[in-house]
């Protein structure tokens, strides 16, 4: 018996001491808790979070001594050796600064911001908390160089450097590891299908081109989203927030946007987390009535009148010609009357999404992770591209599956999407009228009706006009009626672009890539490999590609390396050199070699200068090589060699003679446009010039960076100044192409002055220097003790001689000059903060397919303040973004943005 009590004895002391429990607070040097920072195992991947109040329990089966590393952003990190069990660990953090902070995308690897061979900028839990817009993805304009296009109230499209469209094909957006952009559009579509505010660990942007790690689409930024792990971060919570929209032309509207994430870990080798969010608002309304063919003209102005937002007014004709050229008429172009957007559209801004994923550590104390994470997204926006078009119910689905530890990683996703119910408002416009009457019909009633007052009634040409317009439009049906919303509703279930206006699509891509970092078992220099491989299925049906007989697939791929190495000089200064080279290959092209070469000097632990040499470059993209699309004003067909014979169409001659054109005749057998329209103003034949634009192929950028990271007393510098040099650009060209004769002997010279030719917008390589450089400049620091004060400024600037090329558009959509400044205090006093962030945005000049025009300068001031409610774990935020009410836009065509004001409640957001 005593045998038996002394072995369950040891057995109990085992048991006892098999667990290590460490327990404690973490706060600042003011004793204010920090929620949510990470207390780890050093060397391990156990360690928990602490709460709302700061407290945090730790248990671990691993037997004293060990040490824990305790970090929270903003704050420096502190290791603290444990010798002991079940002890009470309360800990004071320092307040650090933002070069404290660490990053991961510049190198692959984590390190310091201020040791980053390149610039890189951080969004952090602070900013996202304490951001003064009305959420975290429109708070990354306060970032410096950084610009956010808006196409409508949820769909904003981030870009830096320049050389952008709503369509940023440049920019790449990559949410835990997995790239974001439809396989429909090559681009992502803002947040519509990203994250849920209270699940965003950290944001950060690469800003230029990153091809040597990261491909092809890498070229013009990058910006990084990474959740927050179940396993670190536990619990459930939420947020709600209620406000209006104010903007002129839609009048006052409310704003839902909530939010809930619940995390919980079931063990240490297992954790999962479900996440949703709902927002429900109403769009900016797009109302400009502006001449697009001639500034300042109006319908009563203009016979051949095209207004932005005006729909159904692109199809028009000369009626000289209509008439046989008989000289009865005059020899003008006439458009017909269009729709507003505000009736083809409700103008609704919805997006509803969830994702979940399933975490599993099968190893006790090892990093070695499995993850399976899925995501799924729908929404209701306006995108502009070409056209206007009405996203409705748009849907996308991402799924992921996930090996790493600290050294490597190995994931493979699909992406895919359904168009839903989405259609193009300008054809929707175009149709409704051709439901109620032909063109051929209308035309012929406004030429006869025309003759008829001139010849028979003697009126002039300006009351002959009027008469043919009310003629040709007599019972033409209005917004509104049922005969109306009969049409509206067959045409935008209708895919076929003669008759209808539906946007179809079921694309979807295959994607794998990985990572292996040797630095482990070196110590020579930390070496990593890696690679990715991508299979595109594009679906579209025919209506936007040219996938009449089934998907069109094609893939690509690319291996890298980097090599990076830390050399120790004297006293406190050392030099980071980090090489990368990239290998890339499309089945489509030849392969290609991104190399990059960086320098860190630090000369202290406060002054950091950076040096970088890359080239990168970008596939063409979908769009590029395989679209089949007549956007009305012209016909969009990619060059890819297969490309062109596929896509085909009959039209008829003013003779009444039938013509097949292939998509072949835009890169054989075309003038250019702005020669066609000089000929047509002069008559002169010789003005004529062949363009034949080349097969496009891939864009490359030599780009240069020097930079400058440091810190004097309380305030932070980040200074970058930067020069790209552009090789074979890619942009559209727009041809004409005569439907009978040849460009290069000049027999079709006869069918360009009968009007018998065929619009094209052509992909293709400028052969041109196009150049940019600019620099930025930021500023941070601490006034009257505890005050935050910073600032950035940008300066941009293109290269490139817009008037020997005429016909050439490089949609370089930037302003010269962008100011940043913001100013708060987390706690102003005990639980209540505020911050107030300002913006200003020089003019420019904005070209892309649906149109080109000033964007006029800018200046806007967000607000919020905050209090903080301990005994509920919550934070009641009141804010507003452009409270001054000057309304702008960013997007030629767009809608105006108007101003926000909303209530917040968020719960547990640690």
């Amino acid at each position: 018996m005593k045998t038996i009590l002394q072995l369950f004895t040891l057995l109990f002391c085992v048991a006892s001491f098999a667990q290590t429990t460490i327990k404690g607070k973490i706060s600042d040097h003011t004793g204010l808790p920090l929620p949510g920072a990470n207390i780890v195992i050093v060397g391990t991947s156990t360690g928990t979070v602490s709460d709302f109040d700061g407290y945090y329990t730790l248990t671990t089966s691993q037997s004293p001594p060990f040490s824990v590393r305790i970090t929270y952003t903003g704050f420096e990190n502190q290791i603290i050796e444990i010798t002991e069990n079940n002890i009470t660990l309360n800990v004071t953090l320092e307040e650090g600064n933002e070069l404290d902070e660490v990053v991961i995308s510049a190198s692959r690897t984590p390190e310091r911001i201020f040791e980053s061979p390149v610039t890189v900028e951080r969004f952090g839990l602070k900013e996202i908390k304490n951001t003064a817009s009305a959420d975290f993805y429109g708070g990354l304009e306060t970032l410096k160089g950084v610009d956010v296009n808006t196409s409508s109230l949820t769909f904003k499209s981030v870009n830096t450097r320049g050389f952008a469209t709503t369509a940023n094909t440049r920019f790449m957006q990559l949410v835990d590891g997995m790239d974001n952009s439809t396989p429909a559009l090559n681009f992502p579509i803002g947040n519509l299908v990203g994250l849920i505010e209270t699940d965003v660990h950290s944001v950060e942007l690469l800003p230029g081109a990153s091809s040597a790690l990261y491909g092809a689409n890498a070229f013009n930024g990058i910006l990084f989203m990474r959740s927050k792990n179940p396993f670190d971060h536990q619990g459930i919570s939420a947020f709600v927030k209620k406000g209006i929209t104010t903007q002129e032309a839609a009048g006052d509207n409310e704003y839902t946007d909530l939010g809930i994430r619940m995390a919980y870990k079931f063990s240490d080798k297992f954790a999962a987390k479900v996440n949703f969010g709902y927002l429900n608002g109403t769009d900016w309304a797009a109302t400009s009535e502006v001449d697009s063919d001639m500034p300042g003209g109006t319908r009563a102005t203009n016979l051949n009148y095209n207004g932005i937002n005006v729909y159904g007014d692109e199809v028009s004709a000369n009626i000289n010609d209509l008439a046989g050229g008989t000289g009865i008429v005059p020899d003008v172009f006439v458009s017909r009357t269009g729709y507003n957007e505000r009736f083809l559209t409700e103008h609704k801004a919805q997006s509803i999404k969830a994702d979940w994923g399933l975490y599993l550590r099968p190893i006790t104390d090892s990093n070695f992770e499995i993850q399976y994470v899925g995501k799924v997204g729908t929404g209701t926006t306006i995108y502009q591209g070409t056209n206007r078009y009405n996203i409705d119910g748009f849907f996308q689905q991402q799924h992921k599956l996930e090996v790493k530890n600290d050294n490597y990683f190995l994931r493979g996703y699909v992406v895919a999407d359904k168009a839903g119910d989405s259609y193009d408002m300008v054809f929707t416009g175009i149709n409704i009228n051709r439901a109620w009457k032909s063109d051929a019909d209308w035309f012929g009633d406004y030429i006869n009706t025309y003759v008829a007052a001139t010849l028979g009634g003697g009126a002039t040409d300006a009351e002959a006009h009027a008469a043919a317009r009310a003629a040709a439009e007599n019972g033409r049906y209005e917004p509104g009626s049922p005969e109306f919303k009969n049409a509206f509703n067959q045409i935008i279930k209708n895919p076929d672009l003669a008759s209808g206006s539906q946007f179809r699509d079921a694309s979807k891509y295959y994607h794998a890539d990985g990572n292996y970092n040797f630095s482990h078992l070196t110590d020579i220099a930390e070496i990593q490999v890696g690679g990715s491989f991508r299979q595109y299925k594009l679906n579209s049906f025919g209506s936007i590609y040219t996938d009449y007989d089934g998907t069109i697939d094609y893939s690509e791929f690319g291996i890298y390396t980097q090599v990076q190495k830390e050399l120790e000089l004297n006293g406190d200064m050392n030099l980071k050199i980090t090489a990368s080279a990239r290998y890339d290959k499309s089945e489509f092209f030849d392969g290609f070699v991104s190399p990059r070469l960086s320098l860190g000097l630090t000369l202290n632990e406060n002054h950091n200068i950076r040096a970088s040499a890359q080239t990168g470059f970008r596939n063409p993209t979908t769009q590029d090589l395989f679209i089949g699309l007549d956007a009305g004003r012209a016909i969009l067909v990619g060059s890819a060699p297969d490309n062109l014979d596929r896509y085909s169409r009959d039209f008829t001659a003013s003779n009444g003679t039938m013509y097949t054109q292939t998509g072949a005749a835009a890169y054989n057998n075309s003038y250019s446009a702005s020669s066609v329209q000089e000929f047509g103003e002069t008559g002169d034949a010789s003005v004529l010039r062949v363009a034949n634009p080349d097969l496009v192929s891939p864009e490359k950028v030599s780009s240069f960076e020097i930079g400058y990271r440091g810190k004097f007393d309380h305030l932070t510098i980040d200074f970058s100044t930067y020069y790209n040099k552009y090789q074979d650009f890619i942009s559209s060209e727009v041809v004409i192409a005569p439907l009978y004769g040849s460009v290069n002997d000049n027999s079709g010279i006869a069918a360009i002055a009968n009007s018998d030719f065929t619009t094209y917008s052509t992909y293709t390589n400028s052969q041109v220097d196009v150049n940019s450089y600019g620099a930025s400049l930021g500023l941070s620091t601490k006034v009257f003790q505890d005050f935050d004060l910073g600032g950035s400024y940008t300066f941009t600037k293109q290269d490139f001689d817009q008037a020997a090329n005429p016909n050439f558009e490089t949609n370089f959509n930037t302003p010269e000059h962008k100011f940043k400044a913001h100013f708060g205090n987390t706690e102003l006093f005990k639980n209540f903060g505020f911050n107030i962030a300002y913006k200003f945005s020089d003019d420019y000049f904005w070209e892309a397919t649906f149109g080109d025009g000033i964007v006029p300068e800018f200046h806007t001031v967000d607000a919020q303040i905050n209090y903080k409610i301990p005994s509920l774990k919550s934070t009641i935020k009141i804010g507003g973004t452009n409270i001054g009410g000057q309304e702008y836009f960013t997007v030629f065509g767009s809608g105006y943005i108007g101003s926000m004001y909303y209530a917040s409640w968020t719960i547990n957001n640690l």
